[in-house]
């Protein structure tokens, strides 16, 4: 769902005049404008949009997560609706289609909504629908327009984010030339951890270098671009639990011993499995 115009329906909690808007000016040039409403430029317009929207939510039945302040649930019977919210457009879904219609069509009442179908692309992430009623989560057009952006489109694709016997240090004088450049890029690939969970130790090793990186350091950059170049079609896969099994929370976790090379400190990672999907996952040192 898209909100139409959905900063508008923010209510102001202050008193803000405004310059008289060029075409309509009144014959006295002194005379301001009230608002009445939020408007967009204004710094508080986002958050008076998102409280709007909550407290419609809230009025509905729904309530609040206690992790994610943005992604709401309502549950009536044994009828579960999730939505969440960014900005102006909002993901909803259930397991009753009746129910989803119903809360559409309220919240349509009170906000012109634009109806854009079943979800298939979302901040970056494609969504794919596979026969068997699982979902592929995946990131290639986010991706590639990375690779775009650092002129390794046509690269040939590596078989692993990183060498087995690579050691990334600190010291050094071969200084990389374009520092912004490194920080841009690895912060990108840090977003696409979120389908890419494989990636995460190594990204979390190239994370180490922002403050000074060095030539070897963007190397290790290419490498990670190289093998997501090679594995466009990866990503998450999400799959419904058999219901003849209790859905299980299962996490595993591991840790090296003293690897770093500068501060010898180790690195520990961990997955959290909700039933046979991957939900939470991490590396760090």
């Amino acid at each position: 769902l898209d909100v139409n115009n959905a900063f508008l329906n923010g209510n102001l909690e202050e008193t803000i005049y405004m310059v008289q808007p060029p075409g309509f000016e009144a014959e006295d040039k002194t005379l301001v404008c009230k608002l009445n409403k939020a408007l967009y430029g204004l710094k508080q317009a986002p958050r008076q949009w998102f409280d709007k929207l909550k407290l419609t939510l809230t009025q509905f039945g729904f309530q609040a997560s206690k992790c994610d302040p943005s992604l709401f649930w309502y549950k009536h019977q044994t009828h579960t609706i999730f939505i969440l919210v960014y900005v102006d457009d909002i993901i909803i879904t259930g397991n009753s289609s009746s129910l989803i219609h119903q809360i559409t069509n309220q919240l349509d009442s009170i906000f012109s909504l634009k109806q854009l179908g079943s979800l298939d692309y979302f901040l970056g992430i494609e969504v794919k629908y596979l026969p068997d009623k699982s979902l592929v989560l995946t990131q290639s057009k986010y991706i590639r327009d990375l690779l775009y952006k650092t002129n390794m489109a046509e690269a040939h694709g590596a078989p692993s984010p990183m060498f087995s016997n690579c050691k990334l240090s600190r010291s050094g004088n071969d200084f990389f030339h374009d520092p912004t450049l490194f920080r841009s890029i690895v912060g990108a690939l840090q977003y696409a951890t979120l389908t890419r969970p494989e990636i995460s130790f190594t990204v979390n090793k190239v994370c180490q270098f922002m403050a000074n990186p060095l030539d070897s350091h963007w190397v290790a950059v290419k490498r990670i671009l190289k093998y997501l170049k090679g594995t466009l079609s990866y990503g998450l896969h999400m799959q419904p639990a058999d219901v003849d099994d209790p859905i299980s929370l299962t996490a595993f976790c591991d840790a090296d011993w003293a690897s770093d090379i500068d501060d010898r400190r180790s690195t520990s990672g961990s997955a959290i499995f909700f039933g046979p999907n991957l939900i939470s996952w991490w590396s760090r040192k």
